[in-house]
């Protein structure tokens, strides 16, 4: 099954007012990541406050030259397709990029494929914050690959943690029929056959005579290899 772990960056909390700035997404196929993503970087037409810019590091200097979302939204849209979206407080994101899509008169992404981990982490640790950052302590996954908040990192972050809320590493073993055509390789096999040649003997005459001493003597008696079934 394919799903696209996702993240935005914005410049406030209500999109009425504010405006995506970046959007970083993963593919995960049987949820295991396949290595491609999509990550861009989206001109607000507007200001970004410091208050957000304390938490992401972006400022509309670094933006002077990004798209518009009007210039990214197909190749987007394309990215994700109809795969499930995996984020982090799924409503947030959801909201801002239908807001987005309602500004360029483009349909709007249906709710009911966002998994939310932030439900999934309450309803395992009840009562506990569920943060990413807490969650990535509590799974024990590094986060020294980031000093600020950005999409792809954290979708990236968030794909371990996704994978800890359904189980762990060990959580799917199987395959279903589909998967062969787009998992290169979980596990290889082998058929062994014989040598052309014996290998040779790696013990000597008197090393065998040795242990069949050794046996007969300091291990004779009841042991387990002499008692009949």
């Amino acid at each position: 099954m394919r799903e696209i772990v996702l993240d935005t960056e914005t410049t406030g909390l209500d999109p009425s007012d504010h405006r995506l700035i970046e959007i970083g997404c993963l593919e995960l196929w049987s949820h295991v990541p396949t290595g491609k993503t999509f990550h861009r970087l989206i001109h607000p037409q507007r200001d970004i406050p410091e208050d957000a810019t304390r938490i992401h590091g972006i400022t509309i200097e670094h933006l002077a030259d990004a798209p518009l979302f009007a210039a990214v939204v197909d190749e987007f849209l394309e990215f994700i397709g109809d795969a499930p979206l995996v984020i982090h407080n799924a409503e947030f994101d959801l909201r801002f990029l239908n807001a987005e899509l309602a500004r360029i008169s483009r349909p709007a992404l249906d709710t009911t494929r966002g998994i939310d981990t932030v439900a999934m982490a309450r309803k395992r640790f009840p009562g506990s914050r569920v943060s990413l950052d807490e969650l990535c302590r509590r799974f024990n996954i590094d986060l020294s690959v980031r000093t600020k908040h950005g999409a792809l990192v954290d979708s990236e972050l968030l794909a371990q943690v996704y994978l800890e809320l359904l189980g762990g590493r060990q959580s799917r073993l199987e395959l279903t029929a589909g998967d062969g055509a787009n998992v290169v390789a979980l596990a290889a096999v082998r058929v062994a056959r014989p040598r052309p040649e014996a290998l040779p003997d790696r013990l000597s005459a008197e090393e065998r005579e040795a242990h069949a001493r050794f046996v007969a003597g300091e291990l004779s008696g009841e042991v387990i290899w002499r008692v009949e079934g």
